[in-house]
């Protein structure tokens, strides 16, 4: 996952440079890094499901085998269209997610899952490496061979990982996918969808646009932005293990309710602070953990919704999560075409986070008087 996500990432650290080679607008430049997330999210709904079918191993060797074609393509791209194009497909390297988290999660039981799938989630460093090396490896070799050393790189990954993995054996009765869809009757499978939208969309949003942020707001050169945004990923990432952890112990709302009243914390901070470093790097910071936290607990919750279907409901909340991170980045460029200022951008993060704080507690308070209602029914029988 970590491999696949350094490739579901390469566009953000460089977008600047591809920018001024093929002189894109800052909607172009947008629609580019947000590209990749669009069918790395969508396609994460099938591919969770067909990973519970066919079992991790083939599905992700498989995936990992597809990346090298669109690669390959890109590094021979001459336009935007062509670079948009291969993008698009590139975005297949999002659906690892939904891959690995259903594959772990099967030789794991549910009251440990919350630590289990946040280290297997640990796969988003790549974001990280993505964001540290891909800037320096195209101030030396050049655009094309960023895409091409990318695609060497996950055909040696795809080798090692068959070589070295095995599959539990399949289910005694395969859902078909209509089966595997029934889920989405399911509330809790439309507000953990909600809460993902938030917490890994932004991961991912910020991820994408950290480094235009840096640009546009503090002048900073792309080698000195890439390292920063990496920092955010890697808090981001490391921290998440332990959301899982806490939420294994206290249970996910406790921490979803704390993830949540930060992050409306955080936004405020940016917003008073885009044009004073210090100040904005304590509210991105400060994202950055509880972005982490809150996805290790929101999947923690996971397990809880369904047993028998886990592929399908970590492809729908996956894709949420995916989704979320998809316009941002573009709702961003256009807020900043408009305005000339992304104030705008971070009071809707603040507002969005406020819904998801109401509808945790209130969901809640469902669950637990419909706990009461069934113990009381049971005492009665």
């Amino acid at each position: 996952m970590t491999a696949s996500f350094v490739i579901w990432n390469v566009f953000a650290p460089i977008a600047g440079q591809i920018q001024e080679l093929f002189h894109l607008s800052s909607i172009q430049k947008s629609v580019l890094i947000a590209t990749p997330v669009l069918l790395g999210s969508i396609l994460r709904i099938p591919l969770g499901i067909y990973t519970d079918r066919f079992g991790g191993r083939r599905v992700f060797a498989g995936t990992m085998l597809f990346l090298t074609l669109p690669l390959l393509m890109a590094g021979w791209a001459q336009t935007y269209e062509m670079l948009l194009l291969c993008a698009l497909f590139i975005g297949m390297a999002g659906t690892t997610f939904a891959i690995n988290t259903t594959y772990v999660s099967r030789w794991f039981a549910p009251e440990r899952q919350g630590f289990v799938l946040g280290l297997a989630g640990l796969g988003n460093f790549g974001g990280a490496i993505a964001s540290y090396t891909l800037p320096s490896l195209l101030n030396r070799y050049g655009l094309s061979w960023v895409f091409w050393g990318l695609a060497m790189m996950i055909f040696v990954i795809t080798l090692f990982f068959w070589a070295g993995t095995r599959d539990l054996p399949p289910p005694a009765k395969v859902k078909t996918f209509k089966q595997s869809m029934e889920v989405l009757k399911e509330d809790s499978t439309w507000y953990l969808s909600m809460f993902y939208f938030l917490t890994f969309g932004s991961f991912v949003a910020f991820g994408a646009y950290l480094p235009t942020l840096f640009k546009d707001l503090f002048n900073m050169s792309t080698t000195d932005a890439g390292m920063k945004t990496a920092g955010f990923i890697v808090i981001a990432t490391l921290i998440r293990p332990l959301g899982g952890w806490v939420a294994d112990r206290i249970g996910s709302r406790k921490v979803l309710a704390v993830v949540f009243s930060g992050i409306v914390v955080s936004a405020l901070l940016m917003v008073a602070s885009l044009h004073h470093f210090a100040g904005f790097s304590a509210g991105y910071l400060l994202a950055a953990c509880l972005l982490g936290v809150g996805n290790g607990a929101v999947f923690k919750m996971v397990p809880e919704v369904s047993t028998g279907n886990t592929g399908a409901v970590t492809g729908i909340v996956g894709a949420a999560g995916g989704v979320g991170g998809f316009f941002p980045p573009i709702l961003l460029g256009v807020i900043k075409e408009i305005t000339g200022s992304y104030t705008l951008g971070f009071i809707i993060l603040m507002l969005f986070a406020c819904v998801c704080l109401w509808m945790n507690i209130a969901t809640g308070r469902n669950q637990a008087a419909r706990q009461k209602i069934s113990a009381s029914l049971v005492k009665e029988r």
